[in-house]
């Protein structure tokens, strides 16, 4: 069973399953779900709680043997297995499918694996925990994903955000949900609870955004010329290498001239998109941005990375990350 961070909640007042899978690359909704579990555990009578860290060396018997052996202190256990790098190995994941296999009634197994890459999710130890527990998979959020949580945390800590307050906050903490956190918290010491408007912001609001380089792609096939150039100034900011912006912008040009050569002989992208694994999510963004981006444009933008190529390599004099931010606001603009 998925569970999303923000269902958590919600989920674990209905009832605990026997195993929870908590995964991902975010950091604070990683601690946060593993916080609200060991909580609920602790609510449900789990009052000990054995901690199992599977470093290099680690022998897997371990688990079965923390499965099987009594409380001294409870009827019921929470075993919490921790992954660094979230890598199990063979071993590990025949011994996640054993535990699966007869999960204990007198124990939940909390396996924490910061790091675990999508792919893991498609073994056969994956699938058997998804089957008979819940797997949190922790991602940066989303900006209406942000905005919306930002949202209800204000609410719980007893303000009423006037129009634009979560906007405002989820803009200038995205990708960075602890730095979110912590301006609420902030404003918990400023302002007493009730209405919270945009003037209460001002002044005391620092800029936390945090992005990656593939949020950049993302802005300018969805057209969003302001957010481009945002993203561009906080990477460069952050000390990202001017090579690999163009690396990614390139990439990105070179995929969709592909698909743009395809519908011109009268052929569909998706051919194109299966042989670059695009994922099923990006599909619909790709789609739209090929009704409004000409075949001679993306060639176009191609020659100027190749510019910018020579710039970063010193055959050129120019400023590279200003050619880059003008590529990356015509692929945002279409023309």
């Amino acid at each position: 069973m998925q569970v999303r961070f923000n269902q958590l909640q919600t989920h674990l007042k209905s009832g605990l399953a026997p195993v929870y899978l908590v995964c991902g690359d975010e950091p604070y909704q990683f601690g946060e779900s593993a916080r609200l579990i060991r909580e609920a555990a602790r609510r449900k009578g789990f009052d000990e709680r054995e901690v199992l860290d599977a470093e290099t060396g680690f022998d897997w018997r371990a688990l079965a043997a923390a499965s099987a052996s009594m409380s001294l202190f409870s009827a019921r256990k929470l075993i919490e297995l921790r992954a660094p790098g979230g890598k199990l190995g063979k071993e590990g994941g025949a011994a996640i499918r054993d535990y699966c296999a007869h999960p204990c009634s007198d124990n939940v197994l909390l396996l924490l694996a910061l790091g675990l890459e999508r792919k893991d999710l498609q073994t056969q130890w994956a699938k058997a925990l998804d089957s008979v527990g819940a797997v949190i998979q922790v991602w940066p959020l989303k900006e209406q994903e942000l905005e919306s949580w930002i949202g209800q945390r204000l609410q719980a800590v007893g303000f009423q955000p006037a129009s634009g307050v979560s906007a405002l906050l989820a803009e200038r903490s995205e990708g960075n949900l602890l730095s979110a956190v912590q301006e609420i918290e902030k404003l918990r010491l400023l302002h007493e609870g009730g209405p919270l408007v945009l003037d209460d912001l001002f002044g005391n609001l620092a800029d936390s955004a945090r992005f990656d380089l593939f949020a950049l792609t993302d802005a300018a096939l969805n057209g969003e010329r302001a957010r481009v150039q945002r993203i561009l100034s906080v990477l460069r900011a952050e000390g990202t290498a001017d090579v690999l912006v163009l690396w990614v912008m390139a990439r990105e040009l070179r995929m969709l001239a592909e698909a743009a050569g395809a519908v011109a002989r009268g052929d569909s992208p998706s051919g194109v998109f299966a042989q670059h694994r695009v994922p099923r999510q990006r599909l619909s963004a790709l789609e739209r941005a090929l009704r409004r981006l000409p075949l001679a444009l993306l060639h176009g933008l191609l020659q100027q990375c190749a510019e910018v190529d020579r710039i970063i390599k010193g055959y050129a004099q120019s400023d590279s990350w200003r050619r880059l931010a003008i590529i990356a606001d015509r692929l945002a603009a279409g023309r």
